[in-house]
């Protein structure tokens, strides 16, 4: 029988906007999605338009079109080719491909597979320099020759707005600036279709962080033109900014940009759309504490061979940290990350713990291939374990004949010298006398890459002493590694904790990735992500969620944080873990596109009504909304956690990780704890503005006229 949820499908409804189905008739319209990276990976966006797509087809059907850039080689392994279905959206093809223009369309092949429309944009190159005169004319913006990324983007908008703007009653959504010069010129040829476009991440924003500066602090007294302006991007500024005021509807995906967009874009986001994922429940809860056990295994065996002749730790009491994403060392809070590692480190060794931290830094960067040292060990391994099994063998035939003999055989008579030469030899090749490793690469900018320099400074270099050990991996994983071979899905499930210290980070991917697997994270209030979870969870850390306070704090006091949280992590129990695992897995409905998804929905709504689309929208004279959020509910703390806040990381001070079922210091039963959180969420939050909609608790009837 599988075991109970701690939240159904159903449990959340007070959570998020009840929405009626026919307020939207997806029959008579259209709606085009744009990005640039629609079949084409290049970053956190392709995950949101990619994970998207299932819900929104359900809800459009063939009425769904994605557009972006044409490239040969995604086309050719991600997209089976089709005709349009459309009479409208042939014809646009026909004009512009009459015109010279290559446009592709087919069915992108993932999941939902939805319609995409393509644009061969270096084929359309011809056309720039009347495209930059139209965009002059229109908006006074000008695109110099050697930017040839905002040339790209003015390429695909103008391709957009040629013809496909003949489309009736279209809704289009725009993500980022590169798209963002598609929704400027269709307000400017008066195109009649409503507009949203999303911001995930402001283009100055991105730039002044990278540059070490106290963005949050200074928010208020930027001077944003002179910014832009020294770092050459105020063109790409001006389509950005232009785009955010012409839209009908604009949207960013968290609570921090939301801040971010109203200081530097001028213009406060109508709608927050957080950011969510596909979520996939397995039919027993303990499916996925198994998946962790067999993928740890995995990263066991790489820790075996990268540690060889240093491997005097015990690798059942080993826990496995990780940091993934862009390279980008002060933004994704690696600085932050070494520093509190180094204390941690310090802390472990003072308190004498026997638990060792193995942290693994998956950031891509410039390698020429992987260094000899990581594939000896791998290869040591691999012959220890080839060497063992031959004895395995040679010793159970040789017992199982003198057992058949009704002998006890000793161990001369069963392993002759040979043997034990053999033995000998293999044990002679695990002796080492340098170092294991930090980086499993050969770095090329080894002398100034950041991490390996703050890894030198603070003297982690995998000594036997060092309860924290360190793992560079600085390529992105794949299962066909001859090092690591694991995807990264199944990496994150073998892991213990994720840890994101980002300083910039508009929504966060990597930790909502570990919720969702059941993997235990650290945030922060400067990332989309921990402001979503210190906003809906009364106590993020009972599950799971440790979020470190980067924007009221100074980076000293972060750090002292960050340290406290990995080594109250580091001193909990076998069981506690597991215990935590199963509470972290139960937020990742909260994180579901099936909810998440509705944001867009009103967002779509709020469009038809200010784009005077009154047929679809029979209450659009209301006045305009004020942004989206939720307010008023939390998720409860977890009834089994104690009321100390100090007790929510663990309830007894030291375990041993070797821990037995008889330890029942910890009342936890999971059906009684599901049960009573569902009771306990009584309180829905209140949307502001939005037409006809009453949101009510679980339990809670609606009052009498209301149908």
């Amino acid at each position: 029988m599988p075991l109970a949820r701690s939240f159904s499908m159903t449990s959340l409804s007070g959570v998020l906007p009840q929405w009626d189905e026919e307020d939207l008739p997806v029959d008579d319209l259209l709606l085009f999605e744009v990005a640039w990276e629609v079949t084409n990976k290049v970053g956190g966006i392709y995950t949101v338009i990619q994970t998207k797509a299932k819900i929104t087809v359900d809800e459009w059907g063939e009425n769904y079109f994605m557009m972006g850039p044409y490239y040969e080689h995604n086309f050719q392994t991600q997209v089976e080719a089709c005709e349009a279905p459309l009479p409208a959206i042939r014809g646009a093809m026909d004009a512009l491909i009459s015109n010279g223009c290559q446009v592709f369309f087919g069915r992108w092949l993932i999941e939902g597979s939805p319609y995409v429309l393509l644009f061969d944009v270096g084929g359309a190159s011809g056309n720039l320099d009347r495209w930059k005169g139209d965009l002059w004319d229109s908006c006074n913006i000008g695109l110099p020759s050697q930017d040839h990324e905002a040339g790209d983007a003015l390429i695909l908008g103008s391709l957009l707005t040629d013809r496909l703007g003949d489309a009736p009653n279209v809704i289009a959504h725009f993500h980022e600036w590169q798209a963002g010069a598609g929704l400027i010129l269709s307000r400017a040829r008066k195109i009649p279709m409503a507009t949203v476009f999303t911001t995930h991440a402001t283009l100055l924003g991105r730039y002044l962080c990278a540059g070490n500066v106290d963005f949050y602090n200074n928010l208020g007294k930027f001077d944003i033109d002179r910014e832009a302006g020294e770092r050459q991007i105020y063109h790409r500024y001006c389509l950005e900014r232009a785009a955010v005021h012409c839209a009908h509807v604009f949207t960013t995906v968290s609570q921090i940009t939301a801040v971010e967009a109203q200081h530097i874009l001028q213009r406060k986001p109508d709608v927050i759309t957080p950011n969510g994922l596909n979520v996939k429940k397995f039919s027993a809860m303990h499916e996925f504490q198994n998946m962790h056990c067999s993928s740890k295994a995995r990263i066991q065996e790489f820790v075996r061979g990268h540690f060889y002749g240093h491997l005097d730790f015990n690798l059942e009491k080993t826990l496995y940290f990780f940091i993934a994403g862009r390279y980008e060392f002060s933004n994704k809070g690696a600085d932050l990350f070494l520093e509190a590692l180094s204390r941690l480190n310090y802390l472990l060794r003072v308190h004498k713990e026997d638990v060792t931290v193995v942290v693994f830094f998956i950031m891509p960067a410039k390698t020429n291939n992987f260094n000899v040292e990581s594939l000896k060990g791998q290869a040591i391994r691999k012959q220890l374990w080839d060497t063992a099994q031959g004895m395995k063998e040679k010793f159970g035939k040789r017992l199982y004949e003198a057992l058949l003999k009704g002998e006890i055989p000793e161990m001369n008579n069963i392993l002759d010298r040979d043997d034990f030469s053999v033995m000998k030899r293999a044990i002679y090749a695990t002796q080492r006398h340098t170092l294991p490793p930090v980086t499993t690469h050969n770095m090329l900018d080894d002398a100034t890459d950041p991490i390996l320099a703050n890894v030198r400074r603070i003297g982690l270099f995998n000594a036997r002493s060092d309860r924290v050990k360190i793992v560079f991996h600085p390529e992105f994983l794949s299962s066909t590694s001859p090092l690591l071979p694991m995807d990264y899905e199944e990496f994150v499930r073998g892991c213990n904790l994720g840890v994101f210290p980002s300083y910039y980070e508009p929504w966060g991917y990597t930790p909502g990735e570990c919720t969702v697997m059941g993997i235990p994270s650290v945030t922060t209030n400067l990332s989309g992500f921990g402001c979503f979870m210190e906003e809906h969870v009364s106590d993020p850390a009972a599950y799971g969620i440790y979020v470190v306070d980067r924007r009221f704090r100074s980076a000293h006091e972060s750090c002292s944080q960050l340290t406290q949280f990995m080594f109250g992590f580091c001193q909990q129990s076998r069981r506690q873990r597991i215990i935590q695992r199963n509470r972290t897995e139960r937020l990742s409905d909260l994180l579901d596109w099936r909810f998440l998804g509705r944001f867009y929905v009103h967002a779509r709504l709020l469009a038809l009504s200010r784009a005077s689309m009154l047929q679809f929208y029979s209450t659009a004279s209301s006045p305009p909304a004020p942004p989206l959020q939720a307010e008023g509910f939390r998720y409860p703390r977890p009834y089994s956690v104690p009321p100390s806040p100090s007790a929510s990381l663990h309830s007894t001070p030291h375990h041993s990780d070797a821990e037995d079922d008889d330890d029942e210091d910890e009342p936890y039963d999971e059906d009684e704890e599901a049960e009573r959180d569902r009771m306990n969420i009584k309180t829905p939050f209140v949307l502001g503005g939005v037409p006809g909609v009453l949101l009510l608790s679980v339990d809670q009837a609606p009052p009498e006229g209301l149908d």
